[in-house]
């Protein structure tokens, strides 16, 4: 078992990275109360609820299970999470342990925040992307028809608990939309790790242990540090969202239901790669070693045919990067740096933005 330590005060908190970690007494060991909710949905219920229902026996312990799906983030689904605590009489000494994906976790953790103004929550991510992203660094919300997590808090766990077995039953398609956000990791700030990555990515759609376990611990060294500096993104840490502007527009325009999180920052990171080459700013020779590491990857290169140019710009003007009106994008100066910037006219983008949605 490796364990990282997320560096905020009094905010601190472990991450646990290895094999068969459930059942351990590892997320037992972080509930202070007597009483704890455990959220999923019935995928991984199925799966994977017995083994942390085991480890809170002692507790008084509910479970809830929550539909699956990006399009039930949303306030009438946070709200079954408080109906359950009001109905079972949870105070403000309970503990929400979010057992799932980024949907489910990102929608426990605004919970927390919010019921009684603040309890303890535990991160047990069961997909790769919400190992290596959403449950570290403490954001949480929900989506809104108009935008995606446009309503939401900064709250931390009091742990994050990741389980690289249960990786052995993700889909594919979820595999590769975790993968997304490993990759993020190389192209933003860690070159050698995207390195590694071009010479590895066979083993981790083959889910080799030891190259998954790497691949994970990397990306949340990286996470870690980046939250460590700039909680709750006032500056660096939107270094985090390169792809997710574009991403988000096609998650919002195919109403969170047809393209995974994962597969639009996939082509959201190739479209910012390829608006920074058309700005003169990243070598246009490093696109196709990019287009091919995300392609073995099994994601996306390009967004949605029916999408146009103003669809992008109407739905990127609600992202929260944006400033007195204008849109900032994460974009590369090379493979393993990233600059937060405005510094583009409206007309390049738009040029880039009819190329691709016309191409």
């Amino acid at each position: 078992m490796r364990t990282l330590q997320v560096e905020l005060g009094q905010r601190s908190y472990p991450i646990y990275i290895g094999e068969s970690l459930l059942g351990e007494g590892l997320i037992r060991r972080h509930i202070k109360g007597k009483q704890a909710l455990v959220v999923s949905n019935q995928v991984i219920a199925d799966h994977y609820l017995p083994q942390v229902l085991e480890e809170l026996e002692g507790l008084e312990c509910h479970t809830l299970i929550l539909p699956d799906g990006e399009q039930y983030k949303t306030l009438d689904t946070l709200n079954t999470i408080f109906s359950a605590l009001l109905e079972h009489g949870h105070n403000r000494s309970t503990t929400l342990v979010a057992l799932g994906g980024g949907v489910v976790g990102d929608m426990v953790g605004f919970a927390a925040a919010c019921y009684q103004r603040g309890v303890d929550f535990i991160q047990v991510p069961t997909t790769l992307l919400a190992q290596v992203d959403s449950s570290v660094g403490g954001k949480t919300a929900v989506n809104h028809s108009l935008g995606k997590n446009m309503i939401g808090a900064f709250y931390q766990p009091n742990a994050v608990v990741i389980d690289t077995q249960v990786l052995t039953t993700l889909p594919q398609r979820e595999l590769s939309a975790g993968l997304a956000e490993v990759i993020k990791y190389g192209l933003i700030r860690d070159q050698e790790f995207y390195q590694w990555l071009e010479q590895n990515i066979a083993l981790l759609m083959q889910r080799d242990a030891q190259a998954l376990i790497h691949a994970i611990e990397q990306s949340c060294i990286n996470k870690a540090q980046v939250v460590a500096e700039d909680e709750t993104e006032q500056g660096n840490r939107a270094l985090l969202n390169l792809g997710h502007t574009f991403g988000h527009a096609i998650e919002t325009a195919t109403n969170y239901s047809l393209w995974l999180h994962g597969e639009a920052v996939g082509a959201g990171m190739m479209m910012a790669a390829e608006f920074s080459a058309a700005l003169g700013w990243l070598d246009k020779e490093q696109l196709p070693a990019l287009a091919a590491l995300l392609e073995a990857a099994g994601l996306p290169l390009t967004p949605p045919a029916e999408m146009s140019a103003e669809d992008f710009v109407t739905l990127m003007s609600r992202d929260k990067k944006v400033l007195t009106g204008q849109i900032r994008l994460v974009l590369l100066k090379a493979i393993g740096e990233a600059v937060v910037t405005e510094n583009f006219s409206n007309e390049a983008l738009m040029a880039y933005l009819n190329s691709i949605c016309e191409a």
